[in-house]
């Protein structure tokens, strides 16, 4: 869990300590870099020397791993792998001819390769929003606006991080001439769901001999959400039991109970005027009201674990990731009904979020678990309230357990005394840490599945 972002121990230009407020990120770099310069001054010039030091030491292992990572091609890697092993050849056998042609090809691929520097413009939008395991082709077009000739030319990335790949990364243009424009598709294969931040595509060219790359960059970042990946459900099986929602004319819009007219009668003391009918009163020469039916609808929660039980080393088990496929999948099948969805997961973050009937998408549910991660605390004390909050206006609500425990048993408790329909789902392969059994005979069954017919797809009703 990240820590809390810093406050100032005394007054300053931002905050007040008295306030006690959090700072935003950017005042956070602020202050610490002037708690860094406080501290350079008060130590002198030893301070200053570790600094400098710290910085050059960053900066060359940046470097270092671009030339490792996207400068040095397979080839060029290969070939001065070979000069190296001939260098300690030479040692021990005066042989200098294949170090000589190593090095000569070494020496004459940057001359060369500087001399036809690709300065083509790059155009093309990488998407948004991706799905996990599934392929997508981003077209680019390449446009030569000089006088010369370019060979050799791609679209990569200088550096993607984990869980995201480039696909085809070896397609290449054999030649571009001036003025001549051509498109390039780039494949990119996400591997698991994530909010990711990248350098954005650049265009290079290997010519000659495949040793470097070459090509002009300007550093902007790009951000993607992965989503999570799902099968859609045929059919959840939900009560319909409708509750009233107030103020429910802002999430009713024009589809199902809107308020209905029911007729006219006399005013009284306290009506609206707002509702009074006109035409009515000119026509019966006393004031006369509209009668609407009240907004009843069918509202249901979504309760998605994330506590598990993991050591630091050890990365999550493929069960939450199953529980967060599960989620999508069951928000996806209650989104093309006339329902009011209310999602509340709570890890590192709380999120509370509402959607259906013409208030927030699907695809910003499915955003929020792009980026849900899991936690070791115990997340269902800061759940409890909010939920509590939504019980009186909620159906029905679907738990999406990881394990049965205390705590679990404390939030079904409490979600069937407020006279809520509960539906538990637990995602386990293994013994739980308590038995459900006794809590079946009050908050009926509870289904069990198995992580593995999640990504089998062979779940289809709920």
């Amino acid at each position: 869990m990240a820590p809390p972002l810093p406050k100032y121990p005394e007054q300053s230009s931002y905050h007040s300590a008295q306030t006690a407020t959090p700072l935003m990120a950017s005042d956070v770099e602020q202050y610490l870099h002037a708690t860094a310069q406080k501290r350079r001054r008060r130590s002198g010039l030893l301070g200053w020397i570790g600094w400098g030091f710290k910085t050059i030491l960053f900066r060359s292992l940046r470097f270092r791993g671009y030339v490792i990572k996207f400068f040095l091609t397979e080839s060029g890697k290969l070939v001065i792998a070979a000069v190296i092993l001939t260098a300690i050849f030479n040692l021990f056998i005066s042989d200098h001819y294949l170090c000589s042609i190593a090095l000569a090809a070494l020496v004459v691929a940057p001359l060369v390769g500087l001399a036809f520097y690709p300065r083509v413009q790059l155009k093309g939008v990488l998407p948004e929003r991706m799905i996990a395991g599934q392929q997508v082709n981003v077209p680019f077009m390449l446009t030569n606006p000089t006088r010369r000739t370019f060979y050799d030319l791609a679209v990569g990335f200088s550096e993607l991080p984990p869980g995201l790949a480039h696909i085809n990364a070896d397609t290449f243009v054999p030649r571009l001439a001036p003025g001549e424009s051509t498109t390039l598709e780039v494949t990119l294969l996400p591997a698991r769901r994530g909010a990711y931040t990248f350098p954005s595509p650049r265009c290079y060219s290997t010519f000659p001999l495949n040793l470097f790359r070459y090509g002009h960059y300007r550093r902007q970042d790009v951000s993607l959400l992965v989503h999570p990946e799902f099968d859609s459900l045929e059919a959840v099986e939900v009560a319909p039991d409708l509750r009233y929602q107030p103020g429910g004319v802002a999430y009713a819009g024009s589809v199902g109970e809107s308020p209905e007219y029911l007729g006219n009668r006399e005013f009284r003391p306290g009506d609206s005027p707002r509702k009074i009918d006109n035409r009515a009163w000119a026509r019966l020469s006393r004031p006369v009201v509209k009668e609407f039916r009240e907004e009843y609808y069918c509202h249901v929660a979504l309760v998605l674990d994330t506590r598990v039980m993991m050591h630091w080393r050890k990365k999550p088990s493929k069960a939450f990731e199953a529980a967060v496929s599960l989620t999508a999948a069951l928000a996806e099948s209650l989104s093309r009904s006339e329902r009011i969805i209310d999602f509340f997961v709570a890890g590192p973050d709380l999120y509370v979020f509402r959607s259906g009937r013409h208030t927030a998408g699907f695809e910003n549910l499915l955003d929020i678990l792009a980026c849900v991660q899991p936690c070791r605390s115990n997340p269902f004390e800061v759940i409890a309230p909010a939920l509590a909050d939504q019980l009186a206006q909620t159906s029905s609500v679907i738990f999406i357990l990881l394990d049965f425990d205390e705590a679990r048993e404390q939030l079904l408790r409490l979600a069937v005394e407020a006279g809520c329909e509960t539906k538990v789902v637990l995602v386990r392969d293994t013994a739980t840490t308590r038995s459900y059994h006794s809590a079946e005979a009050w908050s009926g069954p509870v289904q069990v599945i198995e992580p593995s017919l999640l990504r089998s797809g062979g779940l289809r009703r709920l």
